[in-house]
């Protein structure tokens, strides 16, 4: 990316003159600059290190302290702060390896609760700025400032570096932002400078920086396909380009010719703000293996209702339940079944749940363990055509008044302010939940 051409300061996003290595007004030696900077319009704003943040931000003791906000030693690491990267840790790495890389960090577990309170703050301040924002999960999204300029007085460039202070000023909490011509280079710039980064992509130097970016960096490459790009000698993005697209759409599918086209520096993807929520799930991996219906059984409903909660807080509702196992030996097993009607309620999912557990098992041999099960939520629509009348469940009517009392409750008192007897990690639920309520499973 080149020096010349427009410059800003990135702590206060006053004009730099081209030759000047502070900012004339606040003294901040942050600069940005970019030929291309004026024109461009497209952002990816990313939280740092979001999780791991917010716990920072709420205990200050832990500022200068590795965070890795996780499970136990089964678990995952959900996020991981800066302090704790430099020693090797990411997000998704097991636990017992980033504490084995970092053995003085301190482990969170993560409240969902808190972190979607936050996620909400930061959202409302971009759709201050732009109503063009398409949420990609709850610290992430893209905007597009087009248009913008009467509204704030000022370009995109320089209205992305005002919010990105406010939301650091008011929600305690660091963002990157990338700055392109469209959505696939946006996301990759915001990659380029992290934390509280600013980094652009314009048209002049997007060529020669694909040239040399591995084909993984790519939307949509996953282990697999990169396998068989690597395979067939594509390593680089500048390899790819080389390609013919028809011949990519052979060899790749659909996949292949959008390759093609992200190669070049093209995605006609505009920023989508109605851009719906495909799933919602929660899963929790065991400190130690289980074995064996009851156990599962009684895991099922507080996964039930994270979903429903996450389900309700957006306004959706799901039609089809989903129940993912992973074994000891981690292979993977789901079971799925499609409702009447589209569902939030938290026992609906429990009581849906139950029955395609059972016969996940009834597939598996005797004696197979767990390390993982999980609860989700497809075929999402409005939450206002959500559990309607049904008259072959009569006690269905009180089943949604006793869940809707519980949640009054949770709202004014907090969510430990009450819960059910079958939240209970070892109650495994009814023998024989009511059938009816659930299609098919496949």
């Amino acid at each position: 990316m080149s020096d010349a051409g427009a410059a800003l300061c990135r702590d206060c996003a006053a004009p730099v003159p081209a030759a000047g290595r502070r900012c004339p007004a606040c003294h901040s030696p942050r600069i940005l600059r970019h030929p291309e900077l004026a024109e461009l319009a497209i952002a990816h704003l990313d939280c740092d290190a979001f999780y791991a943040a917010i716990e920072k931000r709420d205990d200050p003791s832990l500022r200068d302290r590795p965070v890795i906000v996780g499970g136990g030693r089964r678990g995952v690491v959900s996020a991981a702060c800066y302090v704790a990267r430099i020693h090797g840790v990411h997000s998704a790495m097991p636990m017992f390896e980033a504490l084995r890389l970092c053995p003085g960090a301190t482990v969170i577990r993560p409240d969902m609760t808190k972190y979607a309170a936050v996620s909400k703050q930061v959202r409302a301040l971009m759709e201050a700025t732009t109503p063009l924002v398409e949420p990609l999960s709850i610290d992430e999204a893209f905007l597009d400032l087009t248009g913008t300029r009467r509204l704030h007085g000022a370009d995109p460039a320089a209205t992305l570096i005002r919010l990105a202070r406010r939301i650091e000023a008011e929600i305690g909490v660091t963002v990157s932002i990338g700055l392109s011509y469209n959505k696939f280079l946006a996301k990759l710039a915001s990659d380029l400078d992290k934390p509280r980064g600013f980094a652009v992509l314009g048209r002049g130097d997007t060529p020669a920086f694909l040239d040399r970016l591995p084909v993984e960096r790519l939307w949509g490459v996953g282990a697999s396909l990169q396998a068989r790009l690597t395979g067939d000698g594509i390593r680089t993005v500048g390899q790819l380009r080389g390609r013919d697209e028809a011949a990519l759409t052979a060899r790749y599918g659909a996949i292949g010719s959008r390759l093609w086209h992200f190669a070049r520096g093209e995605d006609a993807r505009r920023v989508n703000p109605r851009e719906p929520a495909r799933s919602v799930s929660a899963e929790t991996t065991f400190e130690d293996d289980l074995a064996g219906a009851e156990m599962l059984r009684g895991r099922l409903w507080p996964l039930a209702e994270r979903v429903a909660e996450h389900l309700k807080s957006a306004g959706l509702a799901g039609r089809t339940v989903t129940v993912k196992l992973k074994t000891a030996r981690f292979r993977l097993i789901s079971r799925q079944s499609s409702l009447p009607a589209l569902t939030r309620l938290a026992d609906t999912l429990w009581r849906t749940a139950l029955p395609l557990l059972d016969k996940a098992l009834a597939d598996l041999p005797p004696g197979t363990t767990f390390r993982l099960v999980g609860v989700g939520a497809t075929g999402l629509g409005p939450a206002e055509e959500a559990d309607p009348p049904d008259l072959a469940d009569p006690d269905g009517g009180k089943r949604r008044q006793v869940e809707a009392a519980i949640d009054a409750v949770r709202a004014r008192l907090g969510r430990g302010a009450i819960s059910r007897g079958r939240g209970l990690s070892d109650n495994p639920g009814p023998k024989a939940p009511r059938s009816g309520k659930g299609g098919r499973p496949s």
